[in-house]
Order: C-alpha cells, then structure tokens, then sequence
C-alpha cells in the first residue's frame, strides 16, 4: 500500500522539506518492517485513538491492540526524531499521512 507524508515546517526550504518527508518516510519503514505496513498499523492506531482516547489507558488495551499502539509509537517517535531533530517536541511535529 502506498501512501503520502506530509510535513508542516514552515522555516526552511522545499529541499529541506523534501528531504526531512525522506527521513521520515525511512523511518517509519525501518521500524515497521516495510512500506505496505505504514498505512494499517497507522490506521489501526487511528482506530484505537478514536475509541480509547489520546491517552489509552493500556489496562483496557487487548495485546493486539498494545502492539499496535507500541509500534505506531515506536515508529512515530523515530520518524519524528529523523525528520525534525532529537529535541523536537512531539506536540510541535506536524505531519499527515494519506494513503
């Protein structure tokens, strides 16, 4: 499955910002495994946000479902540091995902 990153940063150039999507698309495929993996564990994720809240409490969680909250996690937090920066604040990363 294929899908598109969008980032939203507004200081710094078109080739920066094509190249931080690079870093960020690298990353969520590295720790998911592959590419045809982003859009449903991220939909799933979606998913479990839109039932459970932001913060799910993980007592509620089947262990289908904390795996996928970990692994979004995961993916989203090394996907974020590649493309932003280590200090970069999760609240501050602007993206969107569409299939």
């Amino acid at each position: 499955m294929t899908y598109q990153i969008t980032l939203y940063e507004a200081d710094v150039s078109p080739e920066q910002l094509r190249s931080a999507e690079q870093r960020f698309r690298n990353a969520l495929e590295e720790v998911l495994g592959c590419a045809e993996m982003v859009m449903p564990v991220y939909q799933a994720y979606q998913r479990l946000i839109g039932a459970y809240g932001e913060s799910p409490d993980i007592d509620n969680l089947t262990e289908a479902e904390r795996m996928i909250l970990d692994q979004w996690q995961a993916a989203e937090l090394a996907a974020v540091t590649a493309a932003f920066g280590p200090n970069r604040y999760m609240g501050d990363a602007m993206y969107e995902l569409k299939a």
